[in-house]
Parts: C-alpha cells; structure tokens; sequence
C-alpha cells in the first residue's frame, strides 16, 4: 500500500480554570470560530466546536502527522490570549488538561448533534456529572481531586 489512510476523530472537552462562566452568550460563537479557525492552522479539521459558558465541546479530525498535545497546547495558548485581548477578560484561562475521546466516523454525526444541544443539555446536568459520564463511558481512569 502506497500511502497511509486514517480516520481519526476526537472528541475534545476542556473547561475554564476553576470552572468560571467567563465565556458570555453574546460574544461564545466568535470564540467558536475562532477556535476552529485555530484548528486548521495546525493542520486540524474542526468539524464542529460548541459549548456553554464554562467549558467547550470539539469534534475534531487529526492527521497521522499531528500530535494531540501539540495541538491542544496551540489551541488553548492561542484562543485564551484571544479572549483576553478582545474580550478584555484579564483573567481568562483555561484549565489544565483536557479530554480527549475517540470517536468512530459511524458515530460523528450523534457526537455533533450533542454538540450543538450543550445548552440544552445543561439544563439538568453540570460540567462535572458530564464529564465524569465520558470518564466512565470510555473506561478512562482518573484522579476525582483533578476534576
């Protein structure tokens, strides 16, 4: 076989330090694009990015050349300077880590339509239960004083 074929895609959750709702309604889906626009700079493919005031959503194609890491570092680095500079939030960031959940190309379109319904889906659930679901979905292991 003469070339490599992947599909990778990975669902991305992070939130802000200390889960402050820094990120305002109005001005969220710039921050969006933004993000996504970042994404394609490091040789990414967002295939949708949402979220809610406290925490972001990402579904996200990667390529066999890219790590993950790399990428994350640029994304966050870049977008919270973002958001500092134009939004005038001094105090900005970003949490430390991230999770990151692989998806099968079967099942991008259900992880984008959840992606696009957090509001609604907030309405009963915290980040924190969310996120804690993915953690016991996907078998991941984790330390509860990091969450």
């Amino acid at each position: 076989m003469g070339s490599t074929h992947l599909s990778l895609h990975v669902h991305l959750i992070f939130g802000t330090k200390s889960h402050e709702p820094f990120m305002a309604k109005e001005w969220r889906p710039r921050l969006h694009v933004y993000m996504g626009g970042i994404l394609r700079n490091v040789n990414a493919v967002p295939e949708i990015v949402g979220g809610i005031e406290d925490h972001v959503h990402i579904l996200a194609g990667l390529h066999a050349t890219e790590r993950l890491s790399d990428i994350m570092r640029e994304l966050k680095s870049i977008s919270s300077r973002w958001v500092r500079e134009e939004m005038k939030i001094s105090q900005f960031a970003w949490q430390e880590g991230y999770g990151a959940f692989t998806v099968s190309a079967s099942q991008r379109e259900s992880v984008c339509h959840y992606i696009k319904n957090q509001e609604e889906h907030h309405r009963t659930k915290t980040f924190k239960e969310e996120y804690l679901e993915f953690l016991m979905k996907s078998g991941v292991e984790y330390d509860a004083r990091y969450l």
